[in-house]
């Protein structure tokens, strides 16, 4: 495996390939997914390795006082090959990062392999591809917080611990001096617990970024705004704490803090700054100057980091473990928000250059992750699988005579199927409407009033004996889908599901194995933005592709009443995993293939939602999902660009395609209404059914996107791209 290491006399940085750690008892063996570059900490390792001997001995007089020991214990000679060995060597670099659990040791019981954990520790949570980590220094990954995210825990619970040592209260007003990585968590975390900050800091740029994030005001060390800030959000009393965040060797920000604070008020010191306190100043006022030591109580005491022997938690309440569990809590419930603060992402290949660039000052940052490699089926990757299509033998359609007209019975008769499949239904010749089957009396009743149903039932079971019926028709709510198509398709009945034809991979393996089982592969899901008549005009103008594409599909989806059944999501699913198929199987159909990867991401504290699909020409298709824009946008735009053209589809209202510098061709005249395609598709399945010719999309393909949209939740789970892996 590989792993980041630097010679401490050379000053040289390598990805040194070095056996992969044993996994002892009382731990766990957790490939990284994610590390966290501290840009504060492991940045100023860097830069001492570059110094001279001198230079080195300068920046550690704590170091150079056990060399004077040593000398005087046991002379010079001796003393000089200990030191000259121990800066001769390779010594390890990182502690913070999020991966999947590959090998569980013994004694070890709350994570099992495939578990995605948060890691502590700068001997255990190393930039290396495979760490062993002890039982106190790893928390698992609440669900739906993403990896990249969840690599920051352990600077999470250095600058939680600095806030639990303040005691700050609510409604206290608190400094934070240095806006870096700690600097920024900390001012998090003091906002979100009712605390007004002021933060301080020379870079206008992270000063922006923190009041972007909570804090009251921000500005510059030597800026009169800050005392201001503090006067006006103080009454002129001072703050009630201080936190000490900076780094370097300034004696201004331990000055600042005896300025700015109050009487009897607490400075905590959580970074490496100079701290030569002005007595009269920390006299007169008589602060509190503390010390906040790591991730907290359990740092350093072999016993607990090495052991795995807890403190019980009837005395000790917070140990580095549990702020390290609290700290990934708070970021997956959006309490404290990391994305801003990530300014690069790099490969953890090009390790050695991301360090080179942090340390030249090329690359500026605030947080820098490494993304390890993926190793689909090593690691616990995410993988949905793409079930395979089995007839049993040759697939027959029942006889019936040409001019008969299609029989068709509806499960469901709710509002999409009365609004939206019905109506075009109720008079097209040829149809049938023989039976309404609803689980209360009075909504079939409705239904066949309104639409002229034959009969009207409560009795699924009569509907599908009734060897008349054609077709079925399922519009149920979506947890039903699944189950209500396989006993039709046994029942040998051609079925048109609404989407989501499931919402598990158990459940879209049950439909094949009644397709498999009985023979039937009679079904069509209601993908019907593909049959839409302006985008077929404008699929057909825009003409075949050499080359790979890339579609942008916007879906302002808005926000659902309260009260509404698509919020269930415990029963009936994400509001995505009901109706993502639609663009999903729209991507597809445009591309002329089925997606081979899903990345999805979500916007914490809403269901704002981006999905990347990846397909094996190298196209790609990006799905924006929201909820929170304004409902006087139009709710779908697509574009598809590709070999120099772009196809542009405004809401299916109009639509054009672009070919250089001119429009080639723009959609005539506005139609009477949007056509999202519900006819046309109607029209082809019953075309199908009543000639036994093939159905209008094949069964592969919706397999294909129901797939596709299961893997979207998986995603989010894990935080990583999901491989749609083809079962054979």
């Amino acid at each position: 495996m590989k792993q980041v290491v630097q010679n401490y006399k050379s000053g040289e940085l390598a990805l040194l390939d070095v056996p992969v750690p044993g996994c002892k008892p009382d731990g766990v063996l957790v490939r990284s997914a994610y590390s966290l570059i501290s840009t504060g900490t492991e940045l100023m390792k860097v830069s001492e390795a570059g110094l001279s001997m001198v230079g080195k001995a300068r920046s550690r007089p704590d170091q150079v006082a056990k060399v004077m020991q040593s000398v005087a214990a046991n002379g010079v000679p001796a003393t000089y090959r200990k030191v000259m060995g121990k800066l001769d060597s390779y010594t390890p670099l990182g502690y913070s990062l999020c991966g999947v659990v590959e090998q569980v040791g013994t004694g070890i019981d709350d994570v099992a392999v495939g578990d995605l954990v948060a890691c502590a520790g700068n001997e255990h949570a190393l930039h290396a591809e495979l760490n062993w980590v002890p039982k106190n220094l790893y928390a698992r990954v609440p669900d739906g917080l993403a990896p990249q995210h969840a690599a920051f825990g352990t600077v999470g619970s250095i600058a939680l611990q600095g806030v639990r040592r303040g005691e700050s209260q609510l409604g206290d007003v608190a400094l934070v001096i240095g806006l870096g990585l700690i600097g920024q968590l900390v001012m998090q975390l003091l906002a979100a617990s009712g605390v007004r900050v002021v933060g301080v800091d020379p870079d206008p740029v992270r000063c922006e970024l923190a009041e972007r994030l909570g804090a009251a005001a921000c500005g510059d060390p030597a800026s009169a705004a800050v005392e201001a800030a503090v006067a006006e959000l103080t009454g002129g009393h001072g703050v009630d704490q201080v936190y000490l965040a900076a780094g370097g060797g300034s004696n201004q920000p331990v000055e600042l803090a005896a300025r700015m604070s109050r009487d009897r008020g607490r400075v905590v010191d959580i970074g490496k700054c100079r701290l030569d306190l002005p007595w009269n100043a920390y006299y007169e006022k008589e602060l509190d100057v503390r010390f906040s030591r790591s991730y907290g109580p359990g740092r350093y005491d072999p016993e607990y980091e090495l052991e795995g022997r807890d403190y019980p938690i009837g005395y000790v309440r917070w140990t580095e473990r549990r702020n390290l569990a609290c700290f990934l809590d708070l970021l997956a419930r959006g309490r404290i928000d990391v994305e801003p603060l990530v300014s690069h992402i790099a490969d953890f290949d090009d390790a050695v250059e991301t360090y080179q660039r942090l340390k030249d000052g090329d690359l500026k940052a605030v947080a820098v992750l490494f993304q390890y490699p993926e190793h689909a089926g090593e690691a616990g990757a995410p993988v949905v699988t793409v079930p395979p299509v089995r007839r049993s033998g040759k697939v027959s359609t029942r006889a019936r005579a040409a001019e008969a007209p299609v029989r068709l019975a509806f499960a469901g008769a709710g509002n999409y199927a009365t609004s939206m499949l019905l109506p075009h239904l109720a008079q097209r010749d040829g149809v049938e409407l023989s039976t309404v089957v609803t689980t209360t009396a009075l909504s079939a009743a409705n239904a066949k009033r309104k639409f002229g149903f034959a009969e009207a039932t409560t009795d699924l079971d009569a509907v599908l004996g009734d060897p008349s019926i054609d077709a079925v028709f399922v519009v149920t709510r979506h947890s039903s889908h699944a189950e209500l198509t396989q006993r039709a398709l046994l029942a040998g009945k051609a079925v048109f599901v609404e989407k989501p034809l499931a919402l598990t991979e158990d459940e879209l393996a049950g439909v094949l194995a009644a397709v498999e089982k009985s023979g039937n592969d009679r079904l069509q899901v209601g993908f019907n933005r593909r049959f839409a008549p302006l985008l077929q005009e404008a699929r057909k103008r825009l003409g075949a592709r050499t080359g790979p594409a890339s579609v942008r599909y916007l879906v302002n989806a808005g926000r659902l009443e309260h009260g509404s059944w698509y919020l269930q999501q415990g029963t009936e699913g994400s509001r995505f995993a009901g109706e993502g198929g639609h663009f999903i199987d729209t991507a597809s159909w445009l591309l002329a293939a089925d997606p081979v990867s899903v990345y999805a991401l979500a916007t914490p504290g809403n269901e704002d939602l981006q999905v990347v699909l990846r397909y094996p020409d190298g196209s790609t298709a990006t799905i924006s999902y929201v909820t929170t824009g304004p409902p006087g946008f139009p709710k779908e735009t697509l574009d598809l660009v590709a070999d120099g053209r772009v196809l542009r589809l405004d809401d299916f209202v109009r639509a054009a395609v672009y070919d250089g510098s001119r429009k080639r061709w723009v959609s005539s005249r506005l139609p009477k209404a949007r056509d999202k395609g519900q006819s046309a598709e109607l029209a082809a399945f019953i075309k199908a059914v009543r000639t036994g010719g093939p159905m209008p999309v094949p069964l592969e393909s919706l397999v294909a996107t129901t797939a596709a949209t299961l893997a979207v939740q998986a995603s989010l789970v894990t935080g990583a791209p999901v491989t749609l892996a083809r079962a054979r």
